[in-house]
């Protein structure tokens, strides 16, 4: 590497910031601070799996792609079931 190049590209820092975001929620999760079925959680799956998917034009890789891109999935159809859950409250 030359003194030139950085140490991380802004797409490394999306996929690190991605990576963080999804490992919190899942441990806010796990301590009891996140409900699984609220829209938080929700918003914190989708923003950190988009941040990932991101960070793939760095260097694209297939599995994490379609490990993303079903992620992001997953977490709009929890959002959209947990506003439908509040409007029917």
């Amino acid at each position: 590497m030359t003194d030139s190049q950085p140490l991380l590209h802004w797409w490394d820092a999306a996929g690190l910031a991605g990576s963080a975001l999804i490992v919190a929620g899942f441990f806010l999760l796990q301590i009891g601070r996140l409900r699984g079925d609220g829209p938080i959680y929700q918003m914190i799956n989708l923003i950190g799996a988009l941040a990932i998917l991101v960070s793939l034009v760095g260097g694209f890789n297939i599995s994490v792609f379609l490990l993303e891109s079903t992620w992001a999935l997953i977490a709009l159809y929890g959002l959209a079931r947990s506003f439908r859950l509040r409007r029917q409250r």
